[in-house]
């Protein structure tokens, strides 16, 4: 179970760092970075994959034929839909950034664990306790009082935030495959998707020696590595304590934005985040003391 906390940890963690990697390529549209970005994810994801992992490869495609062909089909329903939905989260957040406002991809990452809980309470029944609850009250009111005054961004931010609270759900599955491959699969076709938009990127603009360095660093720490952890977390943890946890990435962010580029802070973020912050912790120590009163019960019966 520790594991599997620290792989999600790890996973959001990275992800709240994002801005260091980011930041040196503010002078390329997004657009540029994206489709690198998945490409570049594409390539090294199927070499890592068919040349370090071929027998967890071997043995997922001979798990494939012992299926039945009614449950073949369910596996092969839950592949294509969950690259589908990471490809939308990919396109939305760089629309939403280029075109509407980085606040609204911003707010995403805090809507996400919230409707990450909600659904999985209504369709893995995921069963929530009322501190639970409470925490993702908390929660909330956090988000409405960051998007008070900015409703279009509050619409954006929830598209974005859907498409991959329904990956996550998807990955909270009974299929005994290898992750690895199965996030290969998402990543190859997500990136098959995105490739129309290639005629959409800006050429006029050099490419230098740093921009593929950063751009191959986004690739793999930072698509790659998280995505793998999180669906590492998901083997033992419930879709809304991973959903819960995405919470670090925005905190961590901000705490990076404050005291590494000196960014302006008002009350209001204060506010909000602490209440963040403390959400994450009710939620989690709510999770654990129901899990160790679950094991006591057990012990008691036995």
């Amino acid at each position: 179970m520790m594991k599997h906390y620290l792989s999600a940890i790890t996973g959001f963690a990275i992800w709240g760092t994002f801005a260091l990697v980011l930041r040196p390529l503010r002078g390329y549209p997004a657009l540029d970075i994206l489709i690198y970005r998945v490409v570049f994810a594409s390539i090294s994801i199927a070499l890592a994959c068919f040349v370090f992992r071929r027998k967890q490869v071997f043995a997922s495609i001979n798990y494939l034929q012992t299926l039945s062909t009614r449950e073949r089909g369910k596996l092969i329903v839950n592949i294509l839909v969950s690259a589908v939905m990471l490809g939308l989260n990919w396109f939305s957040f760089i629309y939403v950034m280029n075109t509407v406002t980085v606040n609204a991809t911003s707010l995403a990452y805090l809507i996400c664990p919230i409707l990450t809980t909600v659904l999985a309470s209504f369709f893995l029944r995921e069963k929530l306790n009322k501190v639970q609850w409470f925490a993702v009250f908390l929660s909330c009111v956090s988000c409405v009082i960051l998007a008070y005054g900015h409703f279009m961004d509050l619409i954006y931010s929830m598209a974005i935030a859907l498409s991959y609270a329904i990956y996550l759900l998807l990955q909270k599955n009974r299929f005994q495959i290898d992750k690895f491959f199965t996030l290969t699969i998402h990543i190859v076709i997500s990136t098959l998707l995105l490739l129309p938009i290639l005629s959409m990127v800006e050429n006029d603009i050099p490419k230098t020696g740093n921009f593929y360095v950063f751009v191959a660093i986004i690739a793999v720490v930072y698509t790659i590595i998280p995505l793998f952890l999180n669906n590492f977390a998901l083997k033992a943890l419930d879709s809304s304590i991973v959903g819960t946890l995405l919470y670090l990435n925005p905190m961590i962010s901000f705490l990076l934005a404050i005291f590494y580029y000196n960014e302006p802070i008002n009350t209001t973020q204060i506010i909000a985040f602490g209440m963040i912050f403390t959400a994450v912790i009710i939620f989690n120590l709510a999770f654990l003391y129901a899990r160790k009163q679950r094991k006591v019960k057990i012990d008691e019966l036995a």
